[in-house]
């Protein structure tokens, strides 16, 4: 019986595991690198571009400062306008100052400044004409100037921090710049002859917002803080964006610019998710790449495996043909690849095999053939001997008769014996065979024995080696016979797929030892007749089949020779 096939799982497949596994690591890989370097390299745009509009913002602030300097700077080393704040003439005289040296010097900047600021003037002079201008506390709407007492901000605490000390030139948020987002330059006038009367103080004030020049380069609605701080103190002077980092809600990336010439500096605080904002979009990006590259890359190794597949399992079916006995089936691949140097050496392989067990084959036909008409041959001189021997014990005695029908009954024998030469002979012939060796133990024997034959109708065509109960039935007259009479019985039966025949006797039997002595062909024990059958029988039909005795000293014996059923007088077993 042949062992079941195991399923298994072609050799392709298996490694398109660890070659999938590699696929996936490398998009993987690949995947992270390409992620983490477009992410890098967006963070540095975003940085560079914050970083070109801070010095665009300092580059500005810078200018207008320098030219809000120059216009205290102006006024400062003019010495009619200085003379004008001094004045202490009529009033005709102080309104021609005004006209001709004051409010010229105020007004030019305004007109050549491009933002709007405001221009203030505080003069110790009670005599100089007050100009008061826009409301202070709302916001710069249009340039404008002021000429106001210095006791309008003699209380003023920054006005006396300046009074007191030597500072000057100053960039300060005093009284409502900070509400307003403002910076005021405020500068102190002294008299061109000693340098230290003071005749007035100067204050420029400008909007911060006007100062950066506009925040396109800050994108404020998504996140970004700008400020402006003064270094010294931390203070906040200017903020635009999100209102405070320090709660620590968000991590975030904090951008400085110094301001030259002065103690501010330009602050941005810029959100990592800013900087990272097209993270999101660049990973999907990169996922849906990296996914298609391993479904391509899965699509091409599963169409290569299941071409190398189809190859595979072509040769392990032609290894199972082989492992079933079926070496007819051949096997032919197209190219010049290792799969068609397979096929060829299987097929040359197959060939050989082929041959060689024909040659085998054939060869060990021919020698069952031979041991078995060698076997058969041996039957026929041991039969013919004892038949002869008989005929001359009766020619001796006279017995003409007797002589004259065992010749004739020998003469049947043989012609049943010969069969045309076939191996095999009808069951119903084996037994006219066994009947004609009878008739000839007759003659000799005369009534002293009985015979019974009990062989079902449905057995006697079919076919069986020829002379296998006729050994059996003479053991019974050489070695069973104990007595006047005996009586010997012939039974046929079909036990499933064989065909069990019997030969009983009711003679003497024999002992244990006796028995072992006769399977194993003691002449002397009558096994010559017994081992030559079984060994034909199993030559024919395998070890399965064969002779067996049942016997018991004093109680006769029986013996079974069981072949194959079904063999019809129209069939041969080679």
């Amino acid at each position: 019986m042949m062992p079941k096939l195991k399923k298994y799982m072609p050799f392709t497949y298996k490694m398109m595991i660890p070659y999938l596994l590699l696929v996936l690591l490398t998009d993987v890989v690949i995947g992270y690198i390409s992620y983490s370097m477009l992410t890098d390299s967006r963070t540095e745009m975003a940085e560079s571009n914050i970083r070109t509009g801070m010095e665009q913002a300092r580059t500005n602030i810078r200018y207008q400062m320098d030219e809000i300097q120059r216009m205290s700077d102006n006024l400062f080393g003019s010495q009619p306008f200085q003379r004008a704040l001094e004045l202490k003439g009529t009033p005709f005289e102080i309104y021609l100052a005004m006209l001709d040296e004051i409010v010229p010097q105020i007004t030019a900047p305004l007109q050549l400044f491009g933002n709007k600021i405001r221009f203030m003037l505080y003069t110790p002079n009670s005599k100089l004409n007050i100009v008061s201008g826009d409301n202070l506390d709302e916001p710069i709407i249009d340039s404008d100037y002021y000429i106001l007492p210095l006791q309008d901000i003699a209380g003023s605490d920054w006005y006396r921090s300046l009074k007191d000390s030597k500072r000057d030139n100053l960039w300060l948020q005093i009284d409502t710049d900070q509400k307003l987002d403002n910076i005021s330059h405020v500068r102190r006038l002294v008299n061109f002859s000693d340098y230290k009367t003071v005749i007035g103080y100067v204050r420029i004030t400008v909007s911060l917002e006007d100062l950066f020049g506009g925040f396109d380069t800050f994108p404020l609605e998504e996140g970004i803080t700008l400020r402006l701080v003064d270094e010294p103190t931390g203070g906040i002077l200017f903020q635009r964006g999100k209102a405070n980092y320090d709660d620590g809600s968000e991590n975030f990336l904090s951008l400085h610019e110094q301001i030259p010439g002065s103690s501010f500096v330009i602050e941005s605080l810029v959100p990592n998710s800013y900087l990272t904002k097209d993270a999101g979009r660049l990973r999907r990006v990169i996922v849906a790449v990296c996914a298609l590259s391993f479904l391509v890359m899965t699509v091409i190794g599963y169409t290569v495996a299941r071409l190398s597949g189809r190859k595979m399992s072509r040769i392990v079916g032609l290894v199972r043909a082989f492992q079933e006995g079926n070496f007819q089936k051949r096997i032919r691949f197209s190219g010049n690849d290792e799969f068609v140097q397979i096929a060829d050496s299987f097929n040359v392989m197959a060939t050989n095999i082929q041959e060689l067990i024909n040659s085998v084959y054939v060869q060990g036909i021919q020698k069952k053939q031979a041991e078995l008409e060698a076997l058969q041959a041996q039957i026929n001189p041991h039969f013919l001997y004892n038949t002869l021997s008989t005929i001359s014990s009766l020619a001796n005695l006279g017995e003409i008769g007797k002589v004259t029908e065992m010749v004739q009954g020998l003469s049947r024998f043989y012609r049943l014996t010969l069969n045309q030469g076939n191996v095999y002979i009808e069951l119903e012939k084996e037994l006219e065979q066994v009947a004609t060796y009878l008739e000839i133990q007759q003659v000799k024997y005369a009534d002293a024995f009985s015979v019974y034959v009990d062989v079902d109708e449905e057995i006697l065509q079919m076919r069986v080696i020829k002379l296998v109960l006729q050994p059996f039935v003479e053991n019974v007259f050489k070695h069973a016979w104990f007595g006047e009479t005996i009586a010997i019985r012939l039974t046929g039966r079909r036990v499933g797929g064989n065909i069990e025949l019997k030969v009983i006797d009711n003679g003497i039997g024999m002992r244990p030892e006796t028995l072992s002595q006769m399977m194993k062909g003691s002449s002397q024990a009558g096994g010559y007749g017994v081992k030559n059958v079984d060994q034909r029988i199993k030559l024919r039909y395998g070890d399965a089949y064969g002779v067996t005795i049942a016997s018991i000293f004093g109680g006769g014996t029986t013996v079974r020779l069981l072949m194959p059923a079904g063999l019809m007088d129209n069939e041969e077993l080679l």
